[in-house]
């Protein structure tokens, strides 16, 4: 579809409440390789915000609610459809093996995206099917930002009654993290799993990382994820798809 025939759209994010102080931010009209969940959890200091969605409309703009309680901004990887919106955030943290200041795919054009990236697959020419009014899929642009904190694996995230523990877990790229509640089993995963094929042969990834850090992640104490991409589920289901990945 030509950027020129796109339907314009009022609302760009779709958002519900999954329970336990947590909501699920995507953008319903983005291609499903793109298409992201941003997770947004109540703290009673700060909230947290994992991750930012690609940067096609204003967060701040659309949904002023996450940016309420001086949020913590945590950045899976130096995806597009993970840190586009993250210059919306004063408080923006991540791996520092991930080049969040110069991410690798910049595009929202299928084909260019591909080549960018190391995707060996067909994609169509846009990877948007409507658009915000005022935007221009022609002048889309990912703002690279600079991390204000950098995170290491056993660094904490606090949020006054919460707190989760940060996992480097590399493979899908160099500095993937994943945020895990130890005391209610919460992880949140990004890209380094979620319920689907998993991405392992782009630039950037290391099939040996991948599957040492999916190893480390199946003996870990998780009773629900939420990923980075589709719907949320169980430990038991975690444990399948990594057993599955590894030939198990």
């Amino acid at each position: 579809m030509s950027a020129a025939r796109l339907a314009t759209v009022d609302r760009w994010f779709a958002a519900e409440r999954v329970g336990n102080g947590i909501m699920r931010i995507d953008e319903p009209h983005v291609h499903e390789l793109l298409r992201g969940n941003i997770w947004h959890v109540r703290g009673a200091d700060r909230d947290l915000v994992v991750d930012a969605g690609l940067g096609v409309a204003s967060l701040r703009e659309e949904l002023p609610e996450l940016f309420a309680n001086d949020p913590i901004l945590v950045v899976t990887h130096a995806h597009l459809d993970h840190m586009g919106g993250a210059h919306e955030f004063g408080d923006r943290r991540a791996h520092d093996a991930e080049a969040i200041g110069a991410p690798r795919g910049t595009s929202i054009r299928g084909p260019e995206l591909a080549e960018q990236l190391g995707l060996d697959e067909q994609l169509p020419d846009l990877l948007i099917t409507a658009r915000p009014a005022g935007f221009d899929p022609d002048g889309y642009r990912l703002r690279p930002v600079q991390a204000t904190t950098r995170l290491g694996d056993g660094d904490a995230i606090d949020l006054g009654d919460r707190r989760f523990a940060v996992l480097h877990l590399p493979g899908h790229t160099p500095g993937s993290l994943c945020l895990l509640e130890e005391a209610s089993g919460t992880l949140f995963s990004g890209d380094v799993i979620y319920d689907d094929v998993l991405l392992d042969g782009l630039h950037e990834s290391d099939r040996g990382d991948y599957a040492a850090s999916l190893r480390r992640l199946r003996g870990l104490p998780v009773r629900t994820v939420h990923a980075g991409h589709g719907g949320s589920f169980d430990g038991e289901r975690l444990r399948e798809l990594i057993d599955a990945y590894l030939g198990d």
